[in-house]
């Protein structure tokens, strides 16, 4: 196994050999002043605390794996793709932000059932225009750091993207001209008359529909369960990313982070180039 490091500052000389000494890696390949890559090195009960400690993001990766072997990327939109939670941002043109963002939270943690959570929150924006949505796209959607250079690095490895969200098609339809994603699905709000009815259009495209379309369009390629990688921040992502062969908790909570494969917790989406790149 590779032990990959890497931070959002320059990782320090003695931090470097701290890490070496502890998985008794052969040698260190730099990849940048704020990632290494250590060659034939060796799991040990203090590296994650270290790490953590040093505000690093590691995983141990088979010698050998690189993304050539991949071919489906699929993300998560809210809190991974970009930095926003729509949702909550549509409720504070209500004046609701405080009421909708704490539902929001408690079942990104898993608490209580996404879809009912859902509904709770798109009634709570009964009779707001629909123009509210515009204005957040516009005004407030940010991409994550690092997320234009990794679609960029997919594109060069041939490797198709997929985005799936228990948001809005009004904010994926949009992204994926704008980022040339090959896919994307997610949940319909319904508008009459220019206003938000406080209702969502048909089945709830929930942690179940992520994973029913992952395994829809990794079929449709052909592709093997170990080609695949699922990326996700909340418990709503859990199953889609059960179904990849490589899953990645992006800044996620504790309830995704101990079931992924790996955790990106410091350093931007393109941390997944450094991780699964030539090793």
């Amino acid at each position: 196994m590779n032990l990959l490091i890497q931070s959002t500052h320059p990782i320090q000389t003695e931090t470097l050999n701290h890490l070496v000494g502890l998985s008794r890696a052969e040698r260190t390949v730099q990849i940048s002043n704020s990632a290494y890559r250590l060659i034939d090195a060796q799991p040990h009960p203090e590296i994650d605390a270290y790490c953590l400690e040093q505000r690093i993001d590691y995983g141990f990766v088979p010698q050998g794996r690189s993304l050539c072997d991949f071919g489906l990327l699929v993300m998560d939109m809210d809190s991974t793709l970009i930095s926003i939670e729509c949702i909550d941002e549509i409720a504070d043109m209500q004046g609701l932000k405080p009421q909708v963002a704490a539902i929001t939270e408690s079942a990104m943690r898993g608490e209580i059932d996404f879809a009912e959570s859902l509904r709770r929150r798109v009634a709570l924006l009964e009779g707001l225009d629909e123009h509210a949505l515009q204005r957040v796209y516009d005004e407030r959607l940010k991409l994550n750091p690092g997320a234009e250079a990794m679609l960029a690095k997919m594109k060069e490895y041939g490797i198709r993207t997929m985005l799936v969200s228990g948001g809005f098609l009004f904010f994926t339809e949009r992204l994926k001209p704008r980022l040339g994603l090959d896919y994307t699905h997610a949940n319909s709000l319904e508008v009459v008359g220019g206003k938000l009815t406080g209702k969502v259009l048909g089945k709830v495209f929930d942690a179940q529909g992520k994973a029913d379309w992952l395994l829809r369009i990794r079929d449709e390629l052909k592709l093997g369960p170990e080609q695949v990688i699922a990326m996700g921040d909340g418990a709503n992502d859990l199953k889609m990313m059960a179904q990849a062969g490589v899953s990645i908790a992006y800044h996620a909570k504790p309830v995704v982070r101990v079931q992924a494969s790996y955790a990106l917790n410091f350093v931007g989406l393109d941390g997944l180039v450094n991780l699964l790149g030539e090793n």
